[in-house]
């Protein structure tokens, strides 16, 4: 770096000393003048002249010395400041003794804002987990009093009912992913297991919307954590639901271990797929779609980030939309 280089800090030396330097010369020009008005001897003037730069050059090269090791000591400081408080060297005189008092100010400052914040954010996160599960309870009777009803009115309701259920258990994930400590719980799972699940919580999406399914046990075993890819996958499928009124969705396993979701729905416009995972980034389908919240492909991301697997999404428009979820890396073969 720069800032480590001699000649940075001597730059910087010469800039902070710069007033001293000019005075220093102009009081040797002075003398020399003087010396010279008085018609002395030029051996004289100059043996004057040659004592005063010795101990100019004796004096600043001590001086610089110093420059550079108070550099080098605040250096130290700046690198293990987070670490050891009382690393900071002593001040030498009263300007460096404010710009300590200073910094002490602003450092007790910035630990009661950390404190402060993340006592809100702890009230926050509590409060929505106690907004989601308290939830969780009228949902599940509103649910009990549709199964006594089989009419088109209440399978209408059970749908929307089912969308309310998805929104809080995005809500409740999200509040879990970004709290200081998860839940995760990484083992060996089965990932026919894994799509069983999410098939089956999206199966009367499939048959309402009358959508071709398309999908083939692997015998496959993954290091992951069970509960959350479940959610990744529903998340996915829950999107290619949304984005397909006709055709079909499969799922299959390509090498390396590859959990691939393709469906033939509406496609995403090519100028949104840099973005599409962006937190709270909807595109084109969704300034189409109102009720698009931006969050599904967000919390995905930062999953499968967490679960050191990948996340690749291709799409043409009218065509459909090809999502790979790459697993291979942790891949463990089951018995």
């Amino acid at each position: 770096m720069e800032q480590d280089s001699i000649w940075f800090v001597f730059r910087s030396y010469c800039k902070q000393k710069r007033g001293y330097l000019l005075l220093l010369l102009l009081i040797h020009g002075v003398f020399t003048l003087v010396l010279f008005l008085y018609r002395l001897q030029l051996e004289a003037v100059l043996y004057a002249f040659a004592l005063n730069a010795a101990l100019l050059l004796a004096s600043g090269t001590v001086s610089f010395l110093r420059y550079i090791h108070r550099h080098r000591q605040m250096e130290m400081a700046r690198r293990t400041l987070l670490y050891e408080s009382d690393v900071i060297p002593p001040p030498r005189h009263l300007e460096d003794a404010d710009f300590l008092a200073l910094i002490d100010q602003l450092r007790r400052e910035h630990a009661r804002l950390v404190s402060d914040t993340d006592a809100e954010r702890s009230e926050r996160e509590d409060y929505a987990l106690l907004w989601a599960h308290q939830i969780k309870t009228p949902i599940a009777a509103m649910r009990l009093l549709l199964q006594e009803e089989d009419s088109e009115r209440s399978r209408e309701l059970g749908a929307e009912l089912f969308r309310i259920e998805q929104y809080v258990e995005m809500d409740l994930n999200y509040a879990r992913l970004t709290s200081h400590s998860t839940d995760f719980v990484i083992r060996t799972c089965s990932l026919d297991d894994i799509v069983r699940q999410a098939l089956r919580k999206y199966a009367p999406l499939f048959a309402r919307q009358k959508l071709a399914l398309n999908w083939e046990p692997s015998g496959r075993g993954v290091l992951t954590d069970e509960k959350w890819l479940v959610f990744v996958l529903e998340q996915l499928l829950s999107n290619a639901l949304k984005y397909t009124p006709s055709g079909s969705i499969s799922l299959s396993v390509e090498e390396p271990l590859t959990l691939v979701i393709e469906d033939t729905g509406i496609g995403i416009a090519a100028e949104d797929l840099p973005r599409i995972c962006e937190k709270g980034f909807t595109g084109y389908n969704g300034r189409t779609d109102k009720k698009a919240t931006g969050l599904g492909l967000y919390l995905c991301r930062r999953i499968l980030y967490k679960l050191s697997h990948t996340l690749s999404i291709e799409s043409q428009p009218g065509k459909g939309t090809r999502v790979s979820i790459g697993l291979e890396s942790k891949e463990i073969g089951l018995e």
